[in-house]
């Protein structure tokens, strides 16, 4: 279905895993860059990409690669605590008072540079706000809860089976099990104004392939990811 987006790219400027990540160099360029990169591919105005950072040097990082930066996060929801859902309504309510015309939010974390516009717009494709509350990327699960994931019995201390009977004895006729990869999210805007993203119930996903669902949060997931990307 055809949507009018508006792209959130959530970039505060506290990191503890990662110091001042979303303007770190990955791959010789900002990271911010690629969600930016990202965004702009669509052909939408940049007053439909919102950058939401109470950061001043990440600000002029976003305005020197083409975006301007009207918006800033206000700085009660730039701590460790803050929630996405309330980051994404304050500058939803920002849109709203500048008179932006959507029907769908785009979340694009910084930290998911291998992300492409492709990625982004088969996730559009598959966005009906009449049928569904979000549509996620996912990636095959690292564990199956049939096959290779397994839980503690509290009573005994040992071992079973996630889910099932544990009789499975090849992965690939276990049900296939998903993981978000944190690289695009397409919320139905009435849907956050009512609920929790962990709330929805009607969430369709987008596979990507698992070479490109890296989530930078350490640096051996940064160096990781930097290796992948000179491969591709």
């Amino acid at each position: 279905m055809t949507a009018k987006p508006l792209y959130i790219i959530p970039a505060r400027g506290g990191s503890k895993g990662i110091p001042r990540k979303n303007i770190k160099p990955f791959m010789g360029r900002p990271l911010i860059a690629y969600s930016i990169d990202a965004a702009l591919a669509g052909g939408d105005t940049v007053e439909r990409v919102i950058l939401s950072t109470d950061d001043d040097e990440i600000a002029a990082t976003a305005e020197s690669l083409g975006l301007p930066v009207p918006y800033r996060r206000p700085s009660a929801l730039a701590t460790d605590t803050a929630g996405s859902r309330e980051v994404i309504l304050d500058a939803m309510d920002w849109a709203d008072g500048q008179g932006i015309d959507y029907d769908a939010v785009v979340l694009l974390q910084p930290t998911s540079p291998l992300r492409r516009r492709k990625d982004i717009d088969r996730a559009l494709a598959l966005y009906d706000p009449a049928e569904v509350d979000m549509v996620v990327s996912v990636t095959p699960a690292a564990c199956n809860p049939y096959y290779d994931c397994f839980e503690t019995d509290p009573a005994t201390g040992l071992l079973h089976v996630s889910k099932g009977d544990g009789l499975l004895t090849r992965r690939q006729d276990a049900p296939p099990a998903w993981q978000y990869n944190g690289a695009v999210y397409v919320i139905n805007p009435q849907s956050i104004r009512q609920m929790a993203l962990g709330a929805m119930p009607r969430r369709r996903p987008v596979e990507m392939p698992r070479e490109r669902s890296v989530d930078l949060d350490t640096p051996l997931d940064w160096a990781v990811a930097e290796m992948i990307a000179s491969q591709l």
